[in-house]
């Protein structure tokens, strides 16, 4: 588990000002066991439940983004207005699930090796993840 420093140090690193607000979104995406997948909406909803006051969606946005491009978070574009942070960075693939809106870890090892066809000139690819929509199959429930 992460300590008060490790994550002034972060948000530093970050080019961030570490703030009461901040701090405690460090200790809700870092402070944890397991990683997790998250929207910035109930990233800040959850805080302010936590700090039992109303956090700026604003400082939300611009730490999680700070985050990212810092490389401390991944984010994962399901449309083109939805998108979901993860605090797990390394290169794995993921379920959508289209019912509950839920994204769900796939290890890598759950999907065959990929063979990409296509090359574009002058590019190599570094990493390959795959979004895997799923749903209710409705044809199964009647």
């Amino acid at each position: 588990m992460l300590k008060n420093n490790e994550f002034i140090d972060k948000l530093r690193a970050s080019g961030l000002r570490p703030t009461k607000q901040r701090l405690k979104i460090c200790e809700v995406l870092f402070n944890r066991e397991k990683t997790f997948h998250f929207t910035i909406n109930d990233l800040a909803k959850n805080i302010s439940e936590q700090l039992n006051e109303k956090i700026s969606l604003a400082t939300v946005y611009n730490t999680v983004h700070a985050f990212k491009e810092k490389g401390y978070l991944k984010e994962i574009s399901i449309n083109s207005n939805k998108s979901y942070f993860d605090t797990n960075i390394s290169d794995h693939h993921h379920f959508f699930d289209e019912d509950t809106s839920e994204l769900i870890d796939c290890d890598n090892e759950d999907i065959e090796e990929i063979n990409i066809k296509k090359n574009i000139t002058g590019k190599k690819i570094n990493s390959v993840e795959v979004l895997i929509k799923i749903a209710s199959d409705n044809q199964n429930q009647k």
